[in-house]
């Protein structure tokens, strides 16, 4: 099935440049040139990927990511002429799933677009398989203590409330929460989210700290192992 991919910037030339690129690529493109007017795209339903300009006129960036993330879990990839470290840790932290700088290689952002839906696609399949192997047995939902998660849906749920997190966030956890008590790495962490997608390791520690921010009360869970990576501790979620 074609996947739709929005594309959003004030600057027409790029938008243009970006759709040719990904109409190669067998991408249907929906292009807004406003941040009032991707919101609608995206309310009207039908959208798979979102690639987001921040400096826009009237609503920016930031302020269309946070409300998209405020009720869908549509992945959002910014595509900036901010290139500071702290522009893209904002970025993340308010609910992005990848960041790329202006000037940008139209390879590259079609590599970072598709290898996100290989991995959809991985997941699916290996999700079928368990299936098949215990038929009559659901495995898509995860619970350990007071954290539910569904990777068939990509919901989640906290001390029974429902937990707003990013298509990243809900991968790291559920890879988190596959591996209690052992200690992993970002190396590790990342080659099992990204996969072979291009990207900083940073972007591991970025989105762990705003998994936190959003578990409140049961931060604790993930550990930080100082000088090799981090820790999934199931009594962290008992309490």
């Amino acid at each position: 099935m074609t996947k739709t991919i929005l594309v959003v910037d004030d600057d027409r030339d790029i938008v243009r440049l970006i759709a040719d690129g990904l109409k190669y690529e067998q991408f249907e493109i929906k292009p807004a040139y406003s941040g009032s007017e991707a919101l609608e795209s995206v309310h009207k339903g039908g959208i798979d990927f979102v690639i987001l300009d921040i400096m826009m006129p009237g609503k920016d960036g930031l302020e269309v990511c946070r409300i998209i993330r405020e009720q869908y879990n549509t992945p959002i990839l910014f595509l900036s002429a901010r290139d500071r470290e702290m522009d893209k840790i904002i970025g993340i932290e308010i609910g992005a799933d990848d960041y790329m700088t202006k000037p940008f290689s139209l390879s590259e952002l079609a590599s970072r677009v598709k290898a996100y839906f290989r991995k959809m696609e991985r997941m699916h399949k290996e999700w079928e398989s368990r299936q098949e192997e215990y038929p009559g047995k659901s495995s898509s939902i995860h619970t350990k203590g007071a954290l539910v998660l569904n990777e068939v849906t990509y919901e989640a749920q906290l001390g029974g409330s429902k937990l707003d997190l990013s298509t990243k966030e809900f991968q790291i956890l559920l890879y988190l929460l596959g591996r209690p008590n052992q200690v992993l790495t970002r190396e590790q962490i990342y080659e099992s989210v990204w996969g072979d997608e291009y990207g900083d390791m940073n972007t591991v520690t970025v989105h762990i700290k705003n998994i936190r921010k959003k578990l409140g009360a049961y931060a604790e869970c993930i550990k930080t192992v100082w000088g090799v990576g981090y820790k999934f501790v199931l009594e962290g979620l008992m309490s």
